[in-house]
């Protein structure tokens, strides 16, 4: 590695020696973009790596709260306002008991990047809390959120910072903080989250849109790699939130036989094609776990989930798609992939395979479509919701989903430019990397010392 980068990412683990999944994502960037650093000296002049990899501002709070008992509750929230060089601070909001600040600042860093590819005018942030969605009642979560938005609305607005939904953070959750926001501000600020509904404001194709634009990219890439087809292919997807279901259902608009997804106790198998109007059923409506498939499919295997390895990646498959969460394709799971003749790894959730997974991949020549590039079709969209609501104007669908197809194509060229330019190959987790760095780092040199 690079001196000078090698010096950085020591100085960054030094600080952040307790942030296992930021240094991470620190790491995967910082090791992939030595070409450009090596051609452009000057960085090191103006520590251009060490102002990127250190956040503009983390705001950390606590959310007291009543549940349904008459018990007071206390949370922590987080924002991570990690970078503004581009645009206001753009990302998630996330609702899920593993929620810590290093969760935190490796989404908001990731973020960075993925928003600077769509070509759109938005930075880098992500925020959220520790608590726990699951199997509160529908008062629960809006006292909750209430809370949560009367501390963070000091710290958003439409120019400054713009949330959206996550884990655990769904239309319901954005109905709730929306509310709050406006009664505090007194104001009707529409731009100030995006995923809201559509009677108040959100964007048609908005929920569809991080599954969709995950297939747009896999389409690109298996065409730029021998002309392949999505077309007859199987494919299996971790997760079943909101990611895995449109991106089955796209899959599926395209000719794919999608036979698997989970939830985090086990996965379900359907060798004659997932019902998908099943799930949206179980998931969207019931809010049950995956199981329940079985109720409604008995001929379906269900296998349940043993150890850190979701039995998901056991099942034989052309494409995997993971959807849930962060880190959950390990090593030994890559290997039993491999060994069952995968040809295309296609990353939903953020930084969903761990370091030494995707080295394999990569090493066995699988196609791999990195996070930041591959799922940036939410946030895209949660730019041009933005748009939107700026001109006090809605698109249809068709059109919402016209430019989402493009900018997912936009960012697989971007990918494909830089890999081959820097001779990576089909390396397109470093082209990305390459092609987001240098279009901040050019921003960054812009604005001076700041």
């Amino acid at each position: 590695m690079n001196s000078y980068l090698e010096k950085v990412l020591n100085e960054t683990k030094n600080k952040n020696c307790n942030e296992p999944e930021f240094l991470q994502a620190v790491n995967e960037v910082l090791s992939s973009i030595k070409p450009l650093v090596e051609k452009h000296p000057e960085y090191e002049k103006i520590a251009l790596l060490e102002r990127m990899v250190e956040p503009e501002r983390i705001i950390s709070f606590r959310v007291p709260w009543v549940n349904d008992k008459g018990e007071v509750i206390v949370n922590r929230g987080y924002r991570v306002q990690f970078s503004s060089l581009i645009g206001p601070y753009k990302g998630g909001l996330r609702f899920d008991k593993s929620v810590n600040q290093s969760i935190m600042k490796f989404l908001a860093f990731e973020q960075i990047f993925k928003n600077a590819l769509t070509g759109l005018p938005i930075g880098g942030g992500k925020g959220g809390s520790d608590f726990d969605p699951k199997e509160k009642s529908d008062n629960e979560i809006m006292r909750f959120c209430q809370s949560f938005m009367t501390e963070l609305q000091r710290h958003i607005g439409q120019d400054v910072d713009v949330p959206a939904g996550d884990i655990g953070v769904g239309a319901r959750e954005i109905g709730y903080l929306f509310g709050q926001y406006k009664r505090i501000k007194d104001a009707y600020e529409g731009g100030v989250l995006t995923g809201k509904g559509l009677s108040y404001g959100g964007s048609l194709a908005r929920k569809e849109a991080t599954g969709y634009g995950l297939i747009y990219f896999m389409r690109e890439m298996l065409k730029a790699n021998g002309n392949q087809s999505i077309e007859d292919k199987t494919v299996t997807i971790s997760g079943a939130g909101n990611v895995a279901i449109y991106a089955c259902e796209k899959a599926q608009q395209f000719g794919a036989k999608v036979v698997a997804m989970s939830d985090s106790q086990g996965c379900i198998y359907d060798k004659d094609g997932i019902n998908l109007d099943t799930i949206k059923q179980i998931k969207e409506v019931k809010r049950g776990r995956i199981k329940e498939y079985l109720e409604y499919h008995p001929n379906a295997e269900y296998l349940q989930r043993e150890n850190e390895d979701s039995p998901i990646w056991t099942i034989k498959t052309d494409i995997a798609l993971p959807c849930a969460t962060q880190n959950e394709l390990t090593l030994n799971s890559a290997k039993k992939l491999i060994n069952n003749g995968v040809i295309a790894i296609g990353e939903g959730a953020n930084m969903p395979t761990t370091q030494e997974a995707f080295e394999l991949f990569i090493n066995n020549n699988i196609l791999f479509a990195p996070a930041k590039a591959a799922n940036a079709g939410g946030v895209a969209t949660s730019a041009i919701e933005m748009s939107q609501n700026s001109m006090r104007y809605y698109m249809t669908f068709e059109e919402v989903d016209k430019k989402l197809e493009t900018i997912m194509t936009n960012i697989f060229n971007s990918c494909k430019k830089y890999a081959e330019e820097y001779k990576l190959g089909n390396n397109y987790a470093a082209g990305a990397n390459l092609a987001a760095f240098d279009k901040l780092a050019e921003a960054m040199k812009a604005q001076g010392i700041v």
